[in-house]
């Protein structure tokens, strides 16, 4: 398929997406895939809302990529922070860089930076749009380009599920999208800043984050595992008994 097609393909769900299932958004953290779909929803004017997390930890390259976004596009990036009183108990009770110690801790510091965050940014929306891709990491070999996600109730759409590296960046230079500085020095997935590295020639694309986990550990819980398909939903509800 050409670089035209799969550019068209990806607007077309896009624009499907806007008009059936308003009010949708796209959940951004400003990496590559993200800003190729900000790209097209924003010179598109697609009615899609974009938003992003701000943990308290992000690198000053994606604060300064958030900010040349709202100017490039002039569009707005809606940001959700975590609720303050819940980050100072884990602090508090865990210390700033708990996720170090344990599996467990980095988990909590993501439900409480990332996790529950989402849930608020996802709340009265029809559906979600993220920019993952099947080739970003062993855990997500097996993202489809629509789901449905049970822990918050909603389609959600993945639309480059199955673009390659080369898709991304020729997409990138093509169309002069901005991009996050790290890209430039090693960083090809990029989060809060005390968990995320450069990586090494041949590694894979998410080893720089939270690189002392194992590589099936590696999620924050914000693309939680398996998901149903589109049609498994109301399949279930028509399966079971009535109440």
């Amino acid at each position: 398929m050409s670089a035209a097609a799969r550019t068209d393909a990806v607007l077309a769900l896009l624009q499907r997406v806007g008009a059936t299932h308003a009010p949708a958004a796209l959940a951004s953290s400003f990496g590559a895939e993200d800003m190729v779909l900000t790209d097209l929803v924003a010179r598109h004017a697609l009615p899609i809302r974009i938003f992003t997390l701000d943990t308290g930890r992000l690198p000053e390259e994606t604060q300064a990529l958030i900010e040349r976004t709202r100017e490039r596009y002039g569009v707005t990036v809606d940001v959700y922070v975590p609720d303050a009183g819940a980050l100072q108990r884990f602090v508090r009770d865990h210390g700033v860089d708990a996720f170090h110690r344990s599996v467990e801790l980095r988990r909590a510091c993501c439900a409480v930076r990332k996790t529950e965050p989402l849930a608020r940014a996802l709340a009265g929306k029809r559906a979600w749009i993220t920019g993952l891709r099947r080739a970003q990491s062993v855990t997500r070999g097996e993202v489809a380009v629509e789901e449905f996600d049970g822990v918050h109730a909603l389609p959600k759409f993945n639309p480059l599920a199955d673009w390659s590296d080369d898709d991304v960046w020729s997409h990138l230079r093509a169309h002069g999208v901005p991009y996050n500085a790290l890209h430039d020095r090693g960083y090809p997935s990029i989060g809060c800043a005390p968990c995320t590295r450069a990586v090494a020639p041949g590694e894979d694309l998410r080893a720089g984050r939270w690189w002392w986990e194992d590589a099936g550990h590696k999620e924050c819980g914000l693309h939680r595992r398996p998901l149903a398909s589109p049609a498994r939903p109301a399949e279930r509800a028509a399966a079971e008994p009535a109440s």
